[in-house]
């Protein structure tokens, strides 16, 4: 049986027996309300009688039966009282509802009434079980005669007997809308658990939480508001560096709050100290969206190994093209051999080797860093590719990359160029020019000890970004296949925070972004 069925059925078999149980005690009440208003009849009848100066009057007769008997029945009639017998201190009856028994002597107690005392009892007699009242009946302070008025069990039952009909109907009525009020509750229960068993919804809680603590993906489920997370796995809260606890969408880093609700497909968002890769799904239920599906990947390492692979692709793009203009060049030098002009062969093939050579001697006599000399030299040829002049100031002089990487010094000059040498590409003689060098700062308080930064200034013939621009480019964090430039100005922006260094952008007099790196030198 489902869940809801369950439930449904323990609601039931509760509140049958709490009904049940209530029309009992109903019953029992209406039974005892019934002793309590009949005990106070039967005592302000007995004393009513008791205390009439007829009464009294009639005791002092020699047949007190004559003028006592037609009054007492007639207020047993109207009172509803079943009998009313009055007494003389001996208990011979002057009255009785059957008349035989006029005479004889009265069963039950009267020695608390012949005390002065009046009291009820339960006690069966003539008519059966009833509840009587005894009272004494004064003459000048003495008792003269007793009154006795009851009622007999069996018409209190049959009173009550007259309410048991409204209390069932009532209890029925109770159990009717209860009954219907747990049935749309089960109805409710099922459609939210689907109809599944208990067993069911167990065994699929214990393989959900196992896959969401042992997938290797961050999973983040939002629901239909988008603001609080539902569900956020173990792996989520590392790539995110999420606190425990409840997870809204602002506690999420700012690309991810920012992005749509929507599907989203390997959208690329860099956190501090993380590339992450991020997909999106909607997540539907009859036909209405319930949620969203957020998978998060680390792409850290994968983006850092691409990285050098465009780096070597770069270089092995370059070597190819030189490969094919030197087989050319060979060609022309052949030729002029063979037309016997060896003067003019030996200065075409000497000349470009010249320039190629003194370019190569230049960046690594002022570039100590072998991985960037050769990023820098194929660079430089990348950009003679796209009709670019890509040039290295004469101030550039560099014996160290310190305190970055060789892989963070590539990461962080070559996309600067990157994004220069495609914003240079879309002006006539377009030009990129790279200064990199280290620069003093003012002296510290210790003379031991002076401050230096890596200052890297990458400036082309492009228009330029606005700073809001460059702003809204490194705090967005993502990038398409449409944008590129994106990720790479994030990639340098983290960079640069990693370091505590900072990053501007320049429009006038040219387009350039400058990047200052602290380090600390040892004097």
């Amino acid at each position: 049986m489902s869940l809801a069925g369950q439930a449904f059925a323990l609601q039931l078999v509760v509140l049958a027996m709490m009904i049940a149980i209530g029309a009992v005690l109903a019953v029992l009440d209406a039974r005892h309300d019934s002793d309590v208003i009949t005990t106070r009849e039967v005592v302000a009848v007995a004393v009513t009688l008791a205390e009439a100066p007829s009464t009294v009057a009639a005791l002092h007769t020699t047949d007190p039966t004559t003028p006592l008997q037609p009054v007492t029945e007639e207020i047993r009639r109207e009172t509803g009282m079943d009998f009313i017998v009055v007494m003389a201190p001996d208990r011979t009856r002057y009255t009785h509802t059957n008349p035989a028994n006029i005479g004889l002597p009265f069963s039950g107690n009267i020695d608390r009434a012949l005390a002065g005392e009046t009291f009820t009892e339960t006690f069966t007699g003539t008519l059966g079980p009833s509840i009587r009242a005894v009272t004494p009946v004064y003459d000048d302070g003495r008792v003269v005669g007793l009154v006795s008025a009851g009622v007999t069990r069996s018409k209190i039952g049959d009173q009550v007997a007259t309410q048991v009909p409204l209390i069932l109907g009532v209890a029925s009525a109770g159990l009717v809308v209860s009954g219907a009020g747990s049935f749309l509750l089960s109805r409710r229960l099922r459609r939210q658990t689907h109809g599944l068993a208990p067993d069911e919804l167990r065994v699929m809680y214990e393989h959900h939480d196992a896959v969401l603590h042992s997938v290797h993906e961050g999973l983040v489920v939002f629901g239909p508001s988008g603001e609080h997370a539902e569900v956020v796995n173990d792996e989520a809260r590392r790539l995110l560096d999420l606190p425990s606890g409840k997870i809204r969408r602002s506690d999420l880093p700012l690309s991810l709050q920012r992005m749509s609700w929507g599907v989203v497909r390997d959208e690329m968002h860099v956190t501090s100290d993380r590339i992450l890769l991020v997909n999106q799904d909607i997540v539907t239920w009859g036909g209405r969206a319930i949620g969203t599906v957020m998978t998060i990947r680390d792409h850290t390492e994968l983006r850092a190994v691409m990285g050098e692979l465009d780096t070597v692709r770069g270089f092995a793009e370059s070597l190819q093209a030189q490969a094919h203009e030197s087989a050319n060049r060979l060609h022309t030098v052949v030729t002029m051999v063979e037309l016997g002009r060896h003067r003019e062969a030996v200065e075409f093939a000497t000349s470009e080797l010249e320039l190629s050579q003194a370019l190569i001697d230049r960046l690594l006599a002022a570039v100590g860093a072998p991985a960037l000399a050769a990023l820098l030299l194929g660079k430089v040829n990348q950009a003679t590719e796209r009709g670019i002049e890509l040039t290295i100031t004469e101030d550039t002089a560099l014996d160290s990359v310190d305190p970055l990487s060789p892989q963070e010094t590539v990461t962080l000059v070559g996309n600067l160029i990157d994004n220069a040498i495609d914003a240079a590409a879309g002006s006539a003689s377009g030009w990129v020019e790279v200064t990199m060098r280290y620069q003093d700062a003012d002296a510290d308080a210790d003379t031991s000890h002076r401050s230096s930064a890596l200052f890297v200034r990458v400036a082309d013939s492009g228009p330029g970004m606005s700073a809001e621009k460059f702003a809204r480019a490194s705090q967005r964090g993502y990038s398409t296949k449409a944008d590129h430039h994106g990720l790479g100005l994030a990639l340098v922006h983290r960079l640069v925070a990693r370091y505590g260094g900072t990053i501007r952008t320049e429009r006038d007099p040219e387009s350039a972004v400058t990047v200052t790196i602290p380090r600390k030198d040892t004097a």
